[in-house]
């Protein structure tokens, strides 16, 4: 799929070997509190501080504060998501089928709100080298960007469809997209990543509901 540069981000208990070196989760026990702004969601405070203390050890005290960290029964295909600007982790609660891949789903969550703590108002690559910088550093060297746990999938049809007006490369979306946004190739070839109006995706087609 082609990267798009974005005007904004869219960007379950366990034990805890050592504060600095948190243990691996075991299978999920929603045992924390339910949050009453969210539907179908469970907080679970133990994992928590298992998060936070892997953020403070790696430089990021400032952020393990405000984190919070859900079980979400709206995540369907997706094992997890991170918000850095909520500083929430979504996990699915799926999971709970497949223990194993509890901690390595919550680190990988983490990494995404690492990289974003390190690189400061600086826009990255949601899976690129800052990303894997984290990753290391939480102790999932190597992790791929996608799991392949058999959660359901679901296919969408592309509605819309965006050109970039330099390398007229096309970009089908599934929504119509609601806010600037530019080709990130172009922005990194001729603005040093920044956004860039010039390059900014024009609607080729629809299928309707414009």
């Amino acid at each position: 799929m082609p990267l798009l540069r974005e005007l904004k981000f869219a960007f379950p208990g366990s034990s805890v070997a050592g504060i600095g070196d948190p243990g691996r989760l075991t299978a999920p026990q929603i045992t924390g509190v339910t949050d009453p702004g969210y539907n179908n969601v469970e907080r679970n405070l133990n994992v928590e501080q298992i998060a936070r203390a892997l953020l403070r050890a790696n430089g990021a005290a400032r952020i393990a504060a405000e984190l919070r960290v859900e079980w979400n029964s709206r995540l369907k295909t997706a094992a997890g998501r991170a918000d850095y600007r909520q500083k929430l982790i979504s996990l699915n609660p799926r999971l709970s089928e497949h223990p194993a891949e509890i901690d390595r789903t919550l680190r990988h969550e983490l990494a995404h709100l690492l990289a974003q703590f390190r690189a400061g108002r600086r826009r990255i690559l949601p899976h690129g080298e800052e990303w894997r910088e984290a990753c290391r550093d939480l102790g999932i060297k190597g992790e791929r960007r996608c799991h392949n746990l058999p959660f359901p999938v679901r296919r969408y049809v592309a509605r819309f469809v965006y050109r970039c007006p330099n390398c007229r490369q096309e970009f089908p979306r599934v929504r119509r997209v609601r806010r600037a946004v530019a080709c990130l190739a172009c922005c990194r070839a001729h603005n040093g990543g920044e956004f860039d109006a010039r390059f900014r995706l024009r609607l080729l087609s629809s299928s309707g509901g414009l």
